[in-house]
């Protein structure tokens, strides 16, 4: 039996082929090129400052991440958070702690740390200590910040706490202290050791703490120098941070080497009000590692601005201190407080928040937490920043919180 079709029947069935067919490729390829950008982004690595991004500015790095210093804001990532050897980077934590002990007076610059033969010992980079010989403070920060000297970080560490052991122990004190997940040191130099790790990521959150330290620019910065300039040996540094020189706003921090850990860096340079650290682990050599860095830095400050909220030194308002000697504690900005946007993104709808904690009893302690400074863009929370106490407020007397209660009841309205 013939079955006989007509002619418009047909090619409407071609028509509605040919029509499901296109809606199938589209879908399909909509899907497709939605997934590879998707990959894209992953491999590209994220900035969280208004959702910006950034190609791969690292591609030789095992590890990078850019940081603006002012906000802790991430630009651009790469496996920052793998736990790889930091080689001499290492240092920057042994000169946190050595600025810090500075500040609290438990150093002078002048003081002489002496060299013990096991300092003497470490080989590597150095500044070629014997046993028995002193140098001041100042130059032993010079020998570790610019010439990376194992010898002198070791006599540092041992001037500090005793003994190096005892110094590394305060190390992962201060990892603990500033929340730090992927870092555990073995030493203060970097040379190679078990469960010797930090990561990228680690490495940039101590090196803002240090940039917070300003005297340490001075020797991190510092092209050259010399060591026992007054005597029969001097002996010349040189900066093996060769930005410092080249790229105009470096002015630190740390370089580091070993054939396990490769070329390592942690940079800083500050240009524009801006101030950026961009650290990058296991590069292939060090052209490799100067130029990634360098477009790290690039991108940062061609693309990005700083919004300033409250300058460091406004009074930003006061909290009521209950059963204090002073019933209000006026909170004062220690630092500026800033956010960090792309350029030609509007600065409209930024608005900030004071958000005190709901009683405050006496007595209260310079540096506790009180409230935050809350951030927004209409409704998006961009920063958060703590407001600790600036001066200690002892609890009163029972005779004054009388003679406070009792006027209160006199008072007019």
């Amino acid at each position: 039996m013939k079955v006989k079709f007509r002619r418009g029947t047909i090619v409407r069935k071609i028509r509605y082929v040919t029509l499901a067919l296109c809606i199938a490729v589209s879908v399909l390829g909509g899907a497709t090129g939605a997934f590879a950008e998707e990959k894209a982004k992953g491999n590209a690595g994220s900035g969280s400052a208004g959702g910006a991004s950034a190609a791969d500015l690292a591609p030789g790095a095992r590890s990078a991440i850019l940081m603006d210093a002012s906000t802790g804001t991430v630009i651009y990532q790469k496996n920052s958070h793998d736990k790889l050897p930091p080689a001499s980077i290492t240092k920057i934590m042994t000169m946190l702690l050595t600025v810090e002990a500075l500040d609290e007076g438990r150093l002078q610059l002048t003081d002489k740390v002496r060299t013990s033969e096991y300092a003497a010992s470490m080989g590597g980079s150095q500044i070629f200590l014997e046993p028995g010989e002193e140098m001041t403070v100042d130059d032993m920060l010079k020998g570790i910040a610019m010439a990376s000297g194992n010898d002198a970080s070791v006599a540092m560490a041992e001037k500090i706490a005793g003994s190096e052991s005892a110094f590394v122990d305060l190390m992962n004190q201060k990892a603990e202290a500033l929340g730090l997940k992927d870092t555990h040191f073995a030493n203060c130099n970097g040379l190679p050791a078990a469960n010797h790790y930090s990561s990228a990521h680690d490495i940039a959150v101590i090196s803002r703490e240090l940039l917070k330290h300003e005297q340490i620019i001075k020797y991190t910065g510092s092209y050259q120098d010399y060591l026992r300039k007054d005597s029969p040996k001097p002996f010349w540094l040189v900066n093996t941070n060769k930005l410092v020189r080249f790229y105009t706003g470096a002015d630190g921090l740390k370089t580091g080497y070993t054939s396990e850990a490769k070329f390592c860096l942690s940079a800083t340079a500050s240009r524009d009000g801006l101030r950026a650290v961009a650290v990058v682990l296991g590069e292939p050599n060090t052209k490799t590692r100067n130029s990634e860095v360098s477009a790290m830095f690039d991108y940062l400050f061609s693309q990005y601005k700083l919004h300033t909220i409250h300058k460091a030194g406004d009074t930003i308002g006061t909290v009521r201190v209950e059963k204090g000697v002073k019933n209000q504690l006026p909170l004062v900005a220690k630092e500026n407080y800033s956010i960090l946007l792309r350029k030609g993104v509007t600065q409209e709808g930024i608005r900030h928040e004071l958000v005190l904690n709901e009683h405050v009893k006496a007595p209260v302690a310079e540096g506790q937490t009180v409230g935050k400074l809350v951030v927004y863009q209409g409704d998006k929370m961009l920063k958060e920043y703590e407001l600790k106490a600036g001066e200690n407020i002892a609890k009163a007397g029972w005779w004054k919180l009388f003679k406070r209660a009792t006027g209160s009841m006199f008072t007019k309205d």
